[in-house]
């Protein structure tokens, strides 16, 4: 079927093997007792990540490599054109259109493989052929000083994208002190790559040991009596981030929907405050434990509250009475339009799990994984922390 032009997607699902199955068949890869025979003698062995060669076979030269290539790859005989069009001053756009690639084909080749400036076919053919090979040995798999840091910030529920960005500030210039996120997930879930398994349950918020797709979470639709004054209606100040002042607003609820808590985010600073509702969460209960938390803040730091149309905000208009605080209601099975407080839900869920009692969890407790949040390096905010973007709101004032 895949010589008759078949796409592999399609003959796998009509022969009733897995893609992954089909793409070996396609390379010529055996899969024998967990390992991966290679036409070229490679044998691989995913249990451990060890890569060896079959005895009596060598390892790939170019011109073997070159027989199975995917059409996708550049070959020598193009790289060789992109070196004489390139001495030749052609502009990437015409080298692509004369080899049929696209520019940022030709920008790539050109940046990753030049040496000093210059472009040699058979340099950067025979360093893309050694980075072929896989798997490679892990980063993580070893033990040393970027293994200790990477687990020890694990264990302080980082996530693999913080700690990438966190050893570059921390080790400007030590090399060796560099993982990119993708090794740290595959330490993580890929027991070929391998390095850091045991730490998997503290590692991730969620405690998976394998990837799933994203799901759509549950949507609330329920509606007040009382007026509510829709998002659409919310100043353009809010929706920019331009104004510190403007939080979000919702809560997790506990096993059987007996306690819950109060999570507000400041959607400038990404700033978190948690409130305890240990006995329920009435719309009476939701009120009086905001309104202390938003009278707490100084005056330039109360400018709306954003929630959805849960039943818990049925007591909105006596909350901005209390407060001066307005509330604006997002369009139902709208979650984005609470995005920054729908993903810090998402990382209390890993001190808080679902269906848990919430009850207890005290005041101290809350306070304290609020601290640890707040302490957590963001990528939105150029790496700095909530806690020292809203000091540094409160040191300008």
């Amino acid at each position: 079927m895949r010589a008759a032009g078949v796409r592999r997607l399609v003959a796998a699902a009509r022969v009733g093997v897995n893609p992954r199955t089909a793409q070996d068949w396609d390379k010529g890869i055996r899969k024998i007792n967990g390992s991966r025979l290679h036409p070229d003698g490679r044998w691989v062995n995913y249990k451990t990540g060890v890569s060896t060669h079959v005895e009596g076979q060598q390892a790939p030269t170019v011109s073997a490599l070159e027989a199975q290539l995917h059409p996708r790859y550049l070959t020598l005989v193009e790289r060789e054109k992109i070196a004489d069009l390139r001495r030749g001053n052609a502009s990437l756009r015409e080298i692509g259109r004369q080899l049929g690639r696209s520019a940022s084909t030709i920008k790539r080749e050109l940046d990753n493989r030049s040496r000093d400036g210059v472009y040699r076919p058979y340099a950067a053919h025979r360093a893309w052929s050694a980075s072929r090979s896989r798997p490679k040995a892990s980063k993580l798999a070893a033990e040393g000083p970027l293994r200790r840091y990477v687990a020890a910030k694990l264990q302080d529920q980082w996530s693999p994208e913080q700690i990438c960005h966190a050893l570059v500030e921390k080790f400007p210039t030590d090399e060796s002190m560099r993982v990119s996120t993708e090794t740290i997930y595959q330490a993580i879930y890929v027991q070929a790559r391998g390095g850091l398994r045991r730490e998997v349950a503290q590692a991730l918020r969620t405690g998976r040991t394998r990837r799933k797709p994203h799901r759509q979470p549950d949507q609330r639709t329920q509606r007040f009596s009382d007026p509510m004054i829709m998002i659409s209606e919310r100043p353009a100040a809010v929706a920019d981030r331009a104004v510190p002042g403007h939080w979000e607003g919702d809560l997790i609820v506990g096993t059987n929907s007996q306690s819950a808590i109060v999570t507000l985010v400041e959607r400038s600073t990404r700033y978190v405050m948690l409130g305890h509702l240990p006995g329920g969460h009435t719309a009476e209960e939701v009120r009086d434990v905001l309104i202390p938390l938003i009278a707490s803040l100084p005056e330039h730091l109360r400018g709306s509250l954003t929630w959805d149309q849960g039943c818990e905000m049925a007591a909105h208009k006596q909350f901005t009475i209390a407060t001066g605080v307005p509330v604006y209601f997002c369009d139902p099975h709208s979650p984005w339009q609470r995005g920054s407080n729908e993903n810090t839900n998402g990382l209390l869920r890993q001190y808080f799990p679902k269906s848990t009692d919430l009850a207890v969890h005290g005041p101290e407790d809350l306070e304290l994984v609020a601290q640890k949040l707040n302490r957590r390096p963001r990528k939105t905010l150029g790496w700095k922390t909530p806690a020292e973007r809203l000091r540094d709101l409160l040191t300008a004032v």
